[in-house]
């Protein structure tokens, strides 16, 4: 007989067992993998951006699903908790350009192990290779957990923090999903988060793995600019990708979903105002009068990025540039301040950083994550319909969720 039933040993899960250690409870972690906390092992490229060292204020507005959700378990388990709590534990941290956090060593596996060897020595247990197939409920209160061997463990309290959908390998494939709706709870729709986006457009092949930086990405939905990103990103034989494609991809992922237009305009010079960059262009023009379109604009730009701005200008590469008229100077000059791509899809789960979408939040108690439908059922992590931009957000969001649903109160 344990005090609570922990389902998932990534992050929100082996943070609830080390908080309901914290307030004296005796619990178990159920995972269906060989080994706790694969997810945080790939993340930060196998670094572990562990959170973001920004102000509250900031830090709620990088939640950009659900942000006034989070807000509470945030106020109770926040970033500078998560370090002071690492640095107790022996792990160090240092913090990177963006403020984001990593532990100073630069190994995932410092994080993973801090959290498993604290759950271990506390007497604690984690079962390995064992999958929940149901949760037991009687009269809306939670009883236990039914693993698919048949075997039986009751407890008055159940977390569930068995991910989303993304990176299936890691043991996330959904089926936390499956506990929730069969105890009573509403999924809002679950799609891919912090994805590459598809697109096709001229001459794929030659951008293949170019990477443009300090160029800005405007998401339009219907032809309304939704929110701009500035940075770098990478051009790719599916479309884009990259840090600011990456944190448009879930607005753009969801309208998807809805059946919207969705486009992507990159401003290739967001230094220079159209004024000023006409000025650049007509320079470039005068000084370089009798050579071709082609090769002027390898001044002004990567050469591979050179015939997609003269096909979508409908400019001639082999005209000279004295022979450019008003009407070519202006097209140019669009298509370097608003380059568009339709978006026609996003990769797959297994490529996606995050799901976003998952349980309804309304169904939940902000305050200590416990399901408003069932007594004694909580919820957190990736599960939740609660998600932010790259940078430390999302996993914050696992380690905060999970700290508050394992104080059981």
């Amino acid at each position: 007989m344990y005090d609570a039933i922990i389902v998932g040993a990534g992050a929100a899960g082996l943070m609830a067992a080390v908080s309901a250690i914290n307030n004296g409870y005796k619990v178990v972690v159920i995972e269906k993998m060989p080994y706790a906390g694969k997810k945080i092992l790939i993340t930060g490229k196998g670094r572990c951006n562990i959170t973001n060292y920004c102000d509250r204020e900031e830090f709620i507005k990088n939640i950009h699903i659900n942000g006034r959700f989070f807000n509470s378990a945030f106020s109770k388990f926040s970033n500078t908790d998560l370090i002071e709590w690492l640095n107790t534990q022996g792990v160090s941290t240092k913090v990177e350009r963006g403020m984001r956090v990593f532990p100073e060593s630069d190994k995932a596996i410092d994080v993973r192990d801090a959290l498993v060897k604290y759950i271990i020595k506390s007497g604690s247990d984690i079962i390995y290779n064992s999958s929940v197939k149901n949760i037991l409920c009687y009269e809306k209160t939670v009883q236990g957990v039914t693993l698919f061997s048949g075997k039986n463990f009751l407890a008055k309290n159940v977390i569930v923090a068995t991910g989303g959908k993304s990176y299936v390998t890691t043991g996330s494939d959904g089926y936390g999903y499956r506990l929730a709706e069969a105890c009573g709870h509403t999924i809002a729709p679950v799609y891919q988060g912090l994805v590459p986006l598809e697109c096709k457009f001229p001459c794929q092949e030659e951008l293949q793995g170019l990477s443009l930086k300090n160029v800005s990405a405007i998401l339009k939905v219907d032809g309304k600019k939704v929110s701009t990103e500035f940075g770098e990103m990478l051009f790719a034989h599916f479309g884009l990708t990259g840090p600011i494609i990456l944190s448009l991809s879930t607005g753009a992922s969801k309208m998807l979903l809805e059946k919207r237009l969705v486009e992507i305009s990159l401003d290739l010079k967001p230094a220079l105002n159209e004024q000023m960059l006409e000025a650049r262009i007509q320079r470039e023009l005068q000084d370089n009068s009798r050579k071709h379109m082609s090769v002027v604009l390898r001044k002004m730009m990567p050469a591979s990025l050179v015939n997609t701005v003269l096909y979508m200008s409908n400019v001639q590469g082999d005209k000279q540039a004295s022979q450019i008229s008003k009407v070519e100077r202006q097209r140019i000059l669009n298509i370097m301040k608003s380059m568009t791509f339709t978006i026609t899809g996003v990769r797959p789960f297994a490529e996606a950083i995050i799901t976003a979408g998952g349980v309804n939040t309304k169904e939940i108690n902000p305050k200590n994550m416990q399901s408003k439908i069932v007594s004694g059922l909580y919820f957190a992590g990736e599960l939740l319909d609660v998600s932010g931009y790259t940078g430390g957000f999302n996993l914050q969001i696992a380690f905060s969720t999970g700290y508050v649903a394992g104080m059981l109160k």
